[in-house]
């Protein structure tokens, strides 16, 4: 992060946090950047969670990728903690499990910016009424 060093650093870190802000909670609207979940569950957390969403939101940060990095509970994964689902804008969500740093690191370089499949994808297990 940056150090705030005048008034204009100070108005557009704040105006950056609240377009941030705006996208978590504006649904009408989340549809256009990449949005990551971190499944933050006990066993998430106790399997290394939290050091794989600080790296998600630092490693995005320094590679310029726009997307909004946020914790879940618990996503029915627990056998496969730490899991992550990664929403890509126009895309179904895609559930990776067993993810560590270094797996993040594959995935932000091949899944997010490159668009190729990356081991780890948890199958769908279920389906909505619709379907």
């Amino acid at each position: 992060m940056t150090k705030i060093k005048t008034l204009t650093d100070l108005t557009n870190l704040r105006d950056e946090m609240l377009s941030k802000n705006d996208l978590i909670y504006n649904p009408d609207n989340t549809e256009a950047i990449i949005q990551i979940k971190v499944g933050m569950g006990t066993s998430g957390i106790a399997s290394g969670a939290k050091d794989v969403m600080d790296f998600l939101v630092e490693a995005l940060e320094k590679r310029n990728i726009e997307a909004v990095v946020s914790q879940t509970g618990d996503m029915g994964y627990s056998y496969a903690e730490p899991t992550i689902e990664i929403t890509k804008p126009g895309k179904n969500p895609v559930v990776f499990g067993y993810v560590d740093v270094k797996k993040a690191e594959l995935i932000i370089e091949n899944y997010i910016k490159l668009d190729q499949e990356v081991e780890g994808i948890i199958p769908v297990n279920y389906q909505t009424i619709d379907e």
